[in-house]
């Protein structure tokens, strides 16, 4: 592990010294790559040095102790010495964690589906609260977020929304709420108070490059057709709306927003793209589970992952078993209490996988 840490620090001074050439600042896509590796290593090195000066302290602590000292400087040495022999305990379970392998995406944006499921005009009123939940989640986070698509209902919610959230690490974060959402709740349009149940569905996609997935001209069917709007309405006269088919796959994009057929080529082809990455990701991901459960089960699109319960202002996620009283401030956005508990289910998961041998 050790010889590990020492090849990491020693690629990242060699990072420092490569950032400040010349040569790799003027060419900016090699330079975004290198600071972006660098940022990556930045903590593990971090906390690698910290305990290099942990265990020489220890060393340290040690010695003096094994010199004739007076009552005081003993007891002393004997404090810093049990202080530092905690924090190299702490720094050990930090670095194993450090060390976990790297889900490649996680750094990566995201695209994100809503869609209203089971439970007509409730759900599509769900799939609305779950959207602005995100929205508010990735405000919080410093985020940014673009509709790229939304079929909104008559009353307000959503049938289908579409949103690319950007910034640091989203995926990291988000990738656990995939899933099934379903919520307890008495709707507006009910009289006689009788609580429903309802659900949504999300699809987390990481935003694939060009290079990482490779769509051929040959594999997309094109249409061209002319938008409209709710219920027929403000046709467009001229045929902007796009819809692309992957023939290998038979994933279909469909995309009319924008009056543009160029931006909704655009918008199109990056969804597209999130969706067949994502389709090649989720084959690996079934060929993995087939040997050994998913930590936290990302896996299965299906899966009711999280119970919204509004008479008891209640969540509850499946996975892990964690419940929480505070429903009206986890749909206004506060999502951390969730997120870093799933965050360190799974990593708790993989660190006794790793230790397993697997």
């Amino acid at each position: 592990m050790y010889d590990q840490l020492q090849s990491i620090e020693d690629r990242y001074e060699e990072l420092g010294e490569l950032l400040s050439d010349p040569a790799v600042i003027s060419d900016t896509k090699r330079f975004m790559q290198l600071s972006k590796e660098e940022a990556n290593t930045r903590e593990t090195v971090e906390v690698y040095r910290r305990y290099k000066e942990v265990v020489q302290g220890i060393k340290d602590a040690e010695e003096l102790l094994g010199e004739n000292l007076d009552a005081e400087l003993a007891e002393l040495a004997k404090e810093e010495l049990s202080d530092l022999k905690k924090e190299k305990e702490d720094l050990e379970e930090q670095i194993k964690i450090l060390l976990l392998p790297k889900d490649l995406n996680d750094d990566k944006n995201i695209i994100m589906e809503i869609r209203g499921a089971a439970g007509g005009d409730e759900a599509a009123l769900f799939a609305g609260d779950l959207f602005n939940m995100y929205q508010k989640y990735a405000e919080s986070q410093g985020w940014k977020t673009e509709v790229m698509d939304a079929n909104v209902t008559g009353i307000g919610g959503y049938k289908e929304v579409i949103m690319m959230i950007t910034g640091d690490n989203v995926y990291s974060k988000l990738k656990y709420e995939s899933g099934a959402h379903r919520v307890q709740r008495v709707p507006s349009t009910e009289s006689q108070g009788r609580i429903h149940t309802s659900t949504a569905t999300v699809v987390v996609m990481p935003e694939a490059e060009e290079v990482e997935v490779d769509i051929e001209d040959k594999d997309i069917r094109t249409d061209i057709y002319h938008a409209s709007g709710a219920g027929g309405q403000h046709v467009n006269k001229t045929a902007s709306a796009v819809r692309l088919t992957h023939l290998p796959t038979g994933i279909v994009v469909a995309m009319q927003d924008e009056r543009s057929q160029l931006k909704n080529r655009e918008k199109a082809m990056k969804i597209l793209r999130a969706r067949v990455y994502d389709q090649i990701q989720q084959e690996a991901q079934s060929a993995y589970d087939s040997e050994r459960k998913s930590a936290v089960g990302t896996g299965d699109r299906s899966e009711r992952i999280r119970t919204y319960n509004f008479p008891q202002n209640r969540v509850t996620d499946h996975r892990i078993g964690l419940t929480i009283q505070k429903l009206d401030q986890i749909l206004a956005g506060k999502m951390d209490e969730i997120i870093d508990a799933l965050i360190i289910y799974d990593q708790t998961e993989k660190l006794a996988e790793m230790q397993n041998g697997y």
